[in-house]
């Protein structure tokens, strides 16, 4: 590199930027800043972030400083700088240095990114080299995470490592004033990833994508972090040929639509919502279906709901697929039975067989499989359903919080790990049920490459209570291996403290805790819990009256079994009769097998989970008596309940003293006003709005009993059942009419995907508590 005499006023610095910084223009950016500011030196990407060395008039490096601090690039997140004096080496130019890996990892690797506008306008431009390439990106969009091996993020430590860039697409590459330049996945038609079009006997062929939804075929696409299966959502037949084939009765299907002209034809679309959908994370968004054309839509798509999961176009090749014609596309995972994301054409060829009438390939491997994300606006304030492609991998920021290198396991069922170091969580991509061993494979081997990559080595382990979860043996296990500390984290404290350290509350607060199963301190099956505590410790303030759970999951998957053990838990012989009258869909045998379940405590844990309370409404109902799908009770019965408007009426949720200072709610008084409105013939419309104001006016009570008890006036509200917006916003509503400030979820879910969250943090603390004990 040059050197050379510079002016008696030159000085020289050495600033280190830390964030996301790498795969987002941010050396080009430098580069064409140093020119601006006639700064020399030179920029380099590392294992930490982007190291700058800039040489000239103090003045000039403070004003660039504040200028890249102030306007970095676009898709860039500046979480911290130093910048300290350096020795002066006379540089004659600015450059662009080789990236070097160092042991300390502290870069933050970025997301994919949905295509943007510059991209996107020469991909229909036909006077362009790159019109209809499926593939085109520059540091502004893109593939990020999906294609990554390892940090600097540098091409050959990606899956682009085998394509080399032709001339035209090095000298973009090469260009300080291009936006292409350093852009990683630079690629065009002569020398970057290829399609190819196969029918669904392996024969290829040389079909236009929109000619294929034309003729009703179903597509399978190989996508960035996974296969799609694409049919017309237009098309009536190919809707359901979709469901046949997937085995899906009755769970929703995502949909994909061309632009916002055609979401708004079809729904109802805030400020709020329209922004994350047109964000570069380019999420589903479920919103509001619009009445006056639901008619236009296949009813298989979503069932018996009043919400679509909608996004849009986020790859090139996404964009290709549409025509005037068709301007909405069903995109479901091509995954089946709950197995693992597919990402490799072979695995899709053999998997899909007799589903997908065609497939379309390419030859750009997969490297982090990574689902769509999903997540609605609730109360005009964003609320992640399922957070993975477009947010993960960026971290969690802790408030004046360090915590100790350690890994959180999550839960069984909607799995995320989390990787924490520092004031940094890493939540992983959604990875689904780990009772599946595939899935389970996966979960290990993810684990894995996340630890490589970021560069964080566990000093300790935690995991869910539960003995029978998947994660907690595996943390077991490598407690074992690896000789450090596990710990053990309560399901709902791990709720509780994971809203609070995404909302930086770090005092005692309180907490509402309504999900369908977590392992309680007493061995019972919780699921609507009031709770008090910090991060550390918590105490169970009150609950829902406890019913057993007959045949465990079989109750879950046959809401009727949960009806009828209410009805008899709560009525006793009186409920008998009211089961022998509204639960006419159990059959005499399955009655008697419930007896001796009840009656014998044979396979039935008690349980107080609020998911089993909605379940034996939506089925009592007579809304949903066979669960196709999780939470599909709760789901149709919010739907039913929405209709309804703002009416007056609630059924009565009694709360209860008890002898230790805790309460408990008794659905006694729920259930007798439910059976006088079926016995009336009341529409399911009102009886399902009646039952969410009674729950919400529970929850209201509960709070102000802990209120009155603790003095506090801050509660955090977590888990899968505040994904009813419904109910949400009711509870929202009255507790801000008591002074009662309401804390939730914005950046993880409240479901089982955020509880690694919380176990990062409440497993940091008690393993500081227990050290500071025997320190």
């Amino acid at each position: 590199m040059a050197k050379g005499r510079v002016g008696k006023e030159a000085t020289a610095k050495e600033i280190k930027v830390y964030g996301i910084v790498q795969g987002v223009g941010f050396r080009p950016y430098v580069y064409n800043l140093s020119q601006k500011y006639q700064l020399k030196g030179w920029v380099l990407n590392n294992s930490q972030g982007v190291t700058i060395h800039w040489e000239g008039q103090e003045e000039k490096i403070s004003q660039a400083l504040m200028e890249l601090l102030s306007s970095p690039p676009p898709l860039a997140k500046i979480t911290g700088y130093d910048s300290l004096p350096v020795p002066f080496q006379g540089y004659t130019g600015f450059f662009i240095q080789k990236s070097c890996v160092q042991d300390d990892k502290r870069v933050l690797i970025s997301p994919d990114v949905g295509t943007c506008s510059d991209c996107l306008a020469e991909l229909q431009d036909p006077s362009d080299r790159r019109f209809s390439y499926p593939f085109i990106n520059c540091t502004n969009c893109g593939p990020r995470f999906t294609i990554i091996r390892d940090i600097p993020y540098d091409r050959h430590l990606t899956t682009m490592k085998g394509f080399t860039m032709c001339p035209q697409c090095r000298q973009e590459y090469d260009d300080p004033s291009n936006r292409r330049f350093h852009a990683q996945p630079n690629a065009c038609p002569a020398c970057g990833p290829k399609i190819e079009v196969r029918d669904s006997r392996g024969k290829s062929c040389n079909k236009d994508f929109r000619e294929l939804f034309k003729e009703g075929a179903i597509v399978a696409i190989k996508g960035l972090g996974g296969f799609h299966l694409a049919c017309n959502a237009l098309d009536g037949n190919a809707v359901s040929q979709l469901r046949k084939g997937k085995f899906r009765d009755a769970k929703p299907f995502a949909l994909m639509a061309y632009n916002l002209k055609t979401v708004r034809k079809y729904c109802h679309l805030s400020a709020e919502e329209e922004e994350h959908l047109v964000s570069p994370a380019r999420p589903i968004v479920i919103l509001k279906q619009r009445e006056e054309t639901r008619g236009e839509l296949p009813p298989e798509i979503n069932p018996h709901l009043d919400t679509l999961g909608v996004m849009l176009p986020y790859t090139p090749l996404h964009w290709l697929l549409f025509s005037p014609e068709i301007p909405l596309l069903v995109m479901t995972s091509a995954n089946l039975s709950g197995d693992p994301l597919i990402t490799k054409n072979e695995e899709a060829a053999e998997k899909l067989k007799g589903i997908a009438d065609y497939f379309i390939f390419h030859n750009r491997e997969i490297e982090n499989p990574c689902d769509d994300s999903v997540g609605m606006v609730v109360g005009n304030t964003w609320q992640p359903v399922r957070r993975a492609r477009g947010y993960v991998p960026l971290p969690v920021q802790l408030q004046r919080r360090e915590l100790t290198p350690l890994l959180a396991c999550g839960g069984n069922l909607k799995n995320t790990f989390a990787l924490a170091k520092g004031d940094r969580v890493f939540l992983s991509q959604h990875l689904g049920d780990l009772d599946n061993y595939l899935n389970f494979e996966i979960y290990k081997k993810t684990i894995s490459k996340m630890i490589s990559l970021l560069g964080i080595k566990p000093e300790l382990l935690v995991h869910d209570l539960h003995p029978g979860y998947q994660t907690t043996r595996y943390a077991r296990e490598l407690a074992s291996q690896w000789e450090l500390p596990a710990i053990g984290v309560q399901h709902h404290h791990s709720h509780m403290v994971s809203c609070m350290a995404e909302n930086g509350l770090a005092e005692r607060v309180m907490a509402v805790i309504c999900d369908g199963t977590g392992y309680g301190t007493d061995g019972t099956i919780w699921g609507f819990e009031f709770l008090c505590g910090d991060y550390s410790s918590f105490k169970r303030m009150g609950h829902l009256a406890k019913v057993p759970l007959p045949g465990g999951e079989a109750s879950i998957k046959r809401p009727l079994r949960m009806a009828y053990s209410f009805l008899l838990s709560t009525l006793g012989e009186t409920g008998r009769v009211y089961a022998s009258k509204w639960l006419s869909g159990l059959s005499p045998c399955e009655v008697d097998v419930l007896e001796v379940q009840l009656k014998k405590g044979i396979n039935s844990v008690a349980t107080s989970s609020c998911g089993r309370l909605f379940d034996a409404a939506a089925a009592l109902m007579g809304i949903c008596r066979e669960a196709k799908y999780e939470g599909q009770g709760p789901m149709v019965m919010e739907a039913r309940a929405r209709m309804a408007g703002h009416e007056e009426g609630f059924y009565t949720i009694l709360l209860k003293d008890k002898e230790d200072l805790t309460f408990e709610l008794d659905t006694a008084p729920l259930w007798e006003e439910l059976i006088s409105d079926l016995s009336s013939g009341l529409d399911t419309v009102r009886m399902a709005y009646k039952f969410h104001m009674g729950v919400a006016r529970a929850i209201r009570d509960g709070v102000l009993h802990m209120s009155r008890s603790t003095g506090l006036k801050k509660v955090v509200i977590s888990g899968g059942v505040f994904q009813n917006r419904l109910l949400t916003e009711l509870i929202m509503e009255l507790l801000a009419e008591e002074g009662i400030a309401v804390y939730r979820h914005k950046e993880i879910p409240p479901n089982d995907g955020g509880i690694s969250l919380g176990q990062a943090v409440a497993g940091n603390e008690v393993m500081k508590n227990v050290r500071g004990s025997t320190a």
